[in-house]
């Protein structure tokens, strides 16, 4: 694959990833249908090139929130635990079935379940963006919502369900405002990225470095800044975005994403 190639998937790759991780669409399921249509792969390894574009968006994450991370080591210390537990579900999770389910959505039927998964999403943001717009009284943020949003985001570890989109939906149908919602869940973003770049990386550190050369080197650096970029973009747009509460236009979108990964299912078959 040419020098010029490589640079161009990578920066598409990238940008998708920076702009829907943090966008309610799903990140992962974006990528795996990439993935799909371009046949794309860095050293060989499908699931490197993810997990360092997943760098990326930790970087854009830090840079956005870095005084609200600061702040959780501050006295009390309540908020900082409450992250921690609602982190482990998905931790565990992602630690003893991420293999199985990388090879579930790998498989014949793995188009199949991204599109179910879409739709689900959509689903959620649509009874999210109900629940936030009619109901007149908020509970105060607490653990309730935190571990809630905790067992979402295990959940979320699916394709196709987005992590941002469905945790911010289970913070508010269990009472907390959307804001609330959204900044912990950008909050939660942290631990899980950061453990999933460290343990997927420690894994699959020796192949596919030792299987790279100059072009996809500098396709790999092109992705994780184009991710990082995207990244501060879509959360600033998120930011925007919750004021309003409005996540209509996403719900379509996944729904019509779902149709057409369903369409491709069927073509492939």
């Amino acid at each position: 694959m040419e020098l010029w190639e490589i640079i161009w998937k990578s920066f598409l790759l990238g940008t998708v990833q920076g702009l829907t991780e943090f966008l309610p669409v799903s990140s992962s399921g974006h990528l795996l249908l990439l993935e799909r249509v371009l046949g794309f792969t860095i050293g060989g390894s499908a699931t490197f090139l993810n997990v360092m574009l997943h760098l990326g968006t930790l970087i854009a994450v830090v840079i956005v929130f870095r005084r609200d991370l600061f702040s959780l080591f501050k006295r009390p210390l309540r908020p900082l635990f409450l992250l921690g537990f609602a982190t482990l579900p998905a931790a565990l999770t992602g630690l003893f079935l991420g293999d199985a389910i990388d090879a579930l959505f790998a498989g014949e039927g793995g188009l199949l379940l991204l599109a179910l998964c879409f739709g689900v999403t959509a689903i959620l943001l649509t009874a999210c963006e109900y629940v936030a717009r009619h109901r007149k009284k908020r509970a105060p943020f607490g653990a309730k919502s935190a571990l809630s949003m905790g067992f979402m985001q295990a959940v979320a570890v699916l394709p196709g369900l987005s992590r941002s989109g469905s945790t911010i939906a289970m913070g508010v149908l269990t009472g907390a405002s959307v804001e609330e919602a959204s900044r912990f869940s950008f909050l939660m973003s942290v631990p899980i990225i950061l453990g999933s770049v460290v343990v997927s990386g420690w894994k699959l550190l020796g192949a596919p470095v030792a299987g790279m050369g100059a072009a996809e080197a500098v396709g790999l650096l092109v992705g994780i800044v184009s991710a990082a970029v995207s990244g501060l973009f879509a959360i600033k747009a998120m930011l925007r975005i919750v004021r309003r509460a409005s996540y209509r236009g996403f719900a379509l979108y996944l729904f019509v994403l779902a149709l057409f990964t369903l369409w491709l299912d069927l073509r492939i078959l």
